[in-house]
């Protein structure tokens, strides 16, 4: 085969579904292959940054690793942000991108751009291949190193000549591969189980504290098992959301910046935290000197340089997330007499009084569409069975704090990078994996036109997402900010001379819809979700005003909460 021929080959091997990507001069011979067979699909994006999301969105929905190929120079530029959000958030990816041929590396050669230097503090790792022998070995081991371990991109960068259609080898793809310098650990050390368990025993305001490492290790079933046999209240950073089902009861909401108060303040008190899958955020923590000053902390995690990396804990965990909650509900359930469930009471007692606050409250009487009503809406139309992609800023934490998610996979937004144009190709990349499955975008006006071109990727590909926009005339989080720690200098915040959506969408071949009156919301919304085979974008005109509130502000803890004007100081008492 040739080199061209190999990369198909080898993705067939790898079981991959589809690729997303746009073609260019150096990966022509690639495309040229792809062309002459018809079991992998490839999906023709308009921005290479859509390619790398919505490889990121499937990987994220799927549990598969996502594909995707750019050219190279601009092409691989363009794909960065990409990559960047697929590394911060531990998605498996795996990035091939085109080089310019190996007689002229170095040597400023037209679209030459050194990939491999470019892309090294973004990826889990990167290869270059400069000899076509190499090509199917080096294929393999991307795969391997994306989809084991802590997940994450890497990016195979294969210059013009090494897919040579003239050059041809014999091809081999090694099922089983060995490296020795990869190992990640699988099982947690029994020992340190077992202290995890003791200690949980012992606690009287224990905390589930889970992040996404839950829902990308698999490990939904069996926390949920062990969450509900210790009666212990849980909470979730973003990117866990879903992991445990969070209309249960012992969910007390998601934490961190935004986070109900119910949580933050359970955080605060704890006496000994079990985080699951989590790396203690910023956005997560607060300002450190205040995390949890109560508690003994356990810490499970797949990627051992994660443990005591911002937060020091007192039983560290490396192992793969489902494994070890297998084994700490083994021990749990075995430990004879059961503990006292008494001091358990009195701390979900507490935790109830902290609920009835009711943090999230808003002024439902309002003449404007309130974001938190869109959203609370959204959840009413679709029965809370969407696939939900976002956007970053407010619009973003209404999604998380206001719809519920029951489901691993189904909350699909980048945390760790904050990637405004993120939620569109996404959602892409969840509807091609999911073609019968409900799936929607909530974007707010400056994110959406960040990858807006996009939509006619959806219309070439008949994609039925739809786009519900929560417009404010403002970049949302910005303005909020500016507001509360800039005495409201609204500097730049201010989106001028926005486009008709409703034209906008229309002039792409799909439906286009404005809501303005709350009255008119539901059955707007069940309108666009009523037309299964239409890309539908629902531009909802939003109170301009409105903030996201808890709110802890930067070097502040989880107990010094912006909490909402509307709350009155006998509620807060």
């Amino acid at each position: 085969m040739s080199g061209a021929e190999i990369v198909v080959q080898a993705l067939l091997d790898e079981g991959v579904e589809l690729v997303f990507g746009y073609p260019g001069g150096s990966v022509l011979h690639i495309y040229d292959a792809l062309f002459k067979q018809d079991t992998v699909r490839h999906i023709l994006v308009r921005h290479e940054q859509g390619a790398s999301h919505a490889a990121d969105g499937y990987a994220r929905a799927t549990g598969k690793c996502g594909v995707c190929l750019v050219t190279s120079g601009p092409g691989a530029t363009n794909a960065v942000t990409g990559i960047a959000t697929a590394y911060m958030d531990s998605i498996p990816m795996v990035v091939l991108t085109g080089q310019v041929p190996t007689p002229v590396i170095g040597s400023d050669a037209f679209q030459e751009v050194d990939t491999v230097g470019i892309t090294r503090p973004c990826v889990k790792h990167n290869f270059l291949v400069k000899d076509v022998r190499d090509l199917a070995l080096t294929i393999r081991k991307a795969f391997h190193i994306a989809t084991t371990g802590r997940p994450g991109p890497v990016v195979v960068d294969i210059p013009k000549d090494v897919t040579d259609p003239n050059i041809k080898i014999p091809y081999h793809y090694p099922r089983e591969i060995r490296m020795r310098s990869y190992n990640p650990v699988e099982k947690g050390h029994p020992g340190q189980i077992k202290k995890a368990v003791d200690l949980m025993l012992q606690a009287t305001r224990p905390v589930f504290y889970t992040g996404g490492g839950v829902v990308l290790g698999e490990g939904s079933a069996q926390l949920t098992e062990l969450v509900r046999a210790t009666g212990f209240p849980i909470t979730s950073t973003l990117m866990g959301l879903g992991a445990f089902p969070t209309t249960d009861g012992q969910f007390i909401g998601m934490l961190g910046m935004h986070g109900t108060y119910e949580a933050n303040m359970a955080m605060h008190e704890t006496d000994v935290l079990i985080a699951i899958g989590a790396r203690f955020d910023d956005r997560v923590t607060g300002k450190i000197e205040h995390f949890c000053p109560h508690a003994k902390i356990i810490h499970v995690d797949v990627d051992p340089s994660s443990i005591s990396k911002n937060v020091r804990v007192d039983v560290p965990i490396v192992g793969q997330v489902a494994g070890v909650l297998t084994e700490m509900l083994r021990l749990y359930q075995a430990q004879k007499p059961q503990p006292d469930p008494a001091p358990i009471a009195d701390w979900w007692a507490k935790i109830a009084d902290w609920r009835r606050l009711d943090c999230l409250q808003y002024d439902r009487t309002s003449a404007a569409i309130k974001p938190q009503f869109a959203i609370e809406t959204l959840y009413k139309v679709t029965d809370g069975e969407l696939y939900l992609t976002s956007d970053v800023g407010q619009h973003q934490m209404f999604a998380a704090q206001l719809y519920p998610f029951d489901k691993p996979r189904r909350w699909i937004n980048s945390g760790g990078l904050g990637t405004m144009g993120f939620g569109l190709p996404a959602a892409m990349g969840v509807q091609l994996a999911f073609p019968e499955a409900q799936v929607a975008c909530v974007s707010g006006e400056a994110s959406i036109l960040m990858c807006i071109q996009e939509m006619a990727t959806c219309k070439q590909y008949s994609l039925p997402i739809k786009v519900v926009l929560l417009n404010n005339g403002y970049m949302g989080m910005v303005r909020q900010w500016q507001e509360l720690f800039y005495e409201s200098r609204y500097s730049h915040s201010y989106v001028d001379a926005l486009p008709d959506f409703v034209k906008l969408a229309e002039s792409f071949g799909h439906v286009g819809m404005r809501v303005e009156r709350p009255a008119d919301l539901e059955d707007a919304m069940r309108e666009a979700f009523a037309m299964k085979d239409r890309f539908v974008f629902l531009d909802v005109v939003v109170d301009p005003t409105e903030n996201v509130y808890p709110m802890i502000a930067a070097g502040k803890g989880h107990h010094e909460m912006h909490l909402s004007p509307s709350l009155t100081d006998r509620e807060l008492a």
